[in-house]
């Protein structure tokens, strides 16, 4: 099933993406989509809710994101082009909160942003608390998988000392959904298509097959070291295609650009990119 979270921003509702596409309504059955709520969801039946009006946003879709922790350099082929080191076992970090929003609205880019860059990544949304979990069961400890970016300032992220979440972190930098799509709709997770567009031009084309550490390897590597609840998000590394690594010359997002993501099966996003404004007056940098 894929299950999303619709409406203004800060007043989503529950909603369910039938085999047409269309956003049908669950507010009858739950006040919001939780973990608790997918496993009360699981025999609705789809035919009998009624159909939402129009194109409405589409939030984040998974009320309740407890922590974000990240993947770095989880594709051979990006580690290069980044210049570092391949990795001998996964890279981790962390994103705050305030970095989600939902899919397609607008990145705003920090104050004096000069290497804005973009990461399609796919993300998994754990079901149930993993700690010292061994790699064969980790799958089962999956509620869905999502469609996200790992938006970075690469300046911030690597000139301003060790820690990359100084450019990962920023409000905007993880766009998330369109939906949470369960693991039995979504079938092997290391077998998905992923593409990121800037401006209508393809940057990055890859498929999770070519990961370093394969999403069940990730899942039991993370719970030895963090303990992921029900409703955190993992996100798994980007393939090559960053601005930074682009030759001859590295390309970085700029204002009134847009980006365009999709992984097979889990939809589409698309941010038009902003320079920073003041949350409350929308003055400029």
């Amino acid at each position: 099933m894929k299950f999303c979270r619709y409406g203004a921003k800060g007043d989503e509702k529950p909603g369910l993406v039938d085999d047409e596409g269309q956003i049908r309504d669950l507010s009858g059955h739950v006040a919001d989509i939780s973990i608790a709520a997918l496993n009360q969801l699981s025999s609705v039946d789809v035919a009998s809710l009624p159909i939402v009006d129009g194109t409405p946003r589409y939030g984040v879709p998974i009320a309740g994101i407890g922590k974000i922790v990240a993947i770095g350099l989880n594709y051979r082929d990006h580690a290069i082009e980044s210049n570092l080191p391949i990795p001998t076992e996964p890279m981790m970090f962390m994103k705050p909160l305030s970095s989600l929003t939902g899919p397609n609205d607008a990145v705003m880019l920090p104050k004096a942003a000069t290497h804005g860059d973009w990461e399609v990544e796919l993300g998994v949304i754990i079901g149930k608390t993993c700690r010292y979990v061994d790699k064969v069961e980790a799958l089962d400890h999956v509620a869905g998988y999502v469609l996200a970016n790992d938006v970075s300032e690469r300046f911030n992220q690597k000139q301003r000392g060790t820690q990359w979440s100084k450019g990962k972190g920023h409000d905007t930098f993880c766009p998330v959904g369109p939906w949470l799509v369960t693991p039995d709709e979504v079938g092997s997770p290391q077998d998905l298509d992923m593409t990121l567009e800037v401006n209508g031009v393809r940057m990055q084309t890859g498929n999770t097959r070519t990961m370093i550490f394969p999403v069940d390897e990730l899942i039991a590597y993370v719970s030895e070291y963090v303990t992921l609840e029900p409703g955190d998000l993992l996100i798994t590394g980007t393939p090559p295609g960053v601005g930074e690594g682009k030759k001859p010359e590295a390309i970085f997002l700029k204002p009134g650009d847009t980006m365009h993501l999709k992984i097979a099966r889990l939809g589409e996003q698309t941010q038009d990119v902003v320079a920073w404004q003041h949350p409350r007056t929308g003055a400029a940098a």
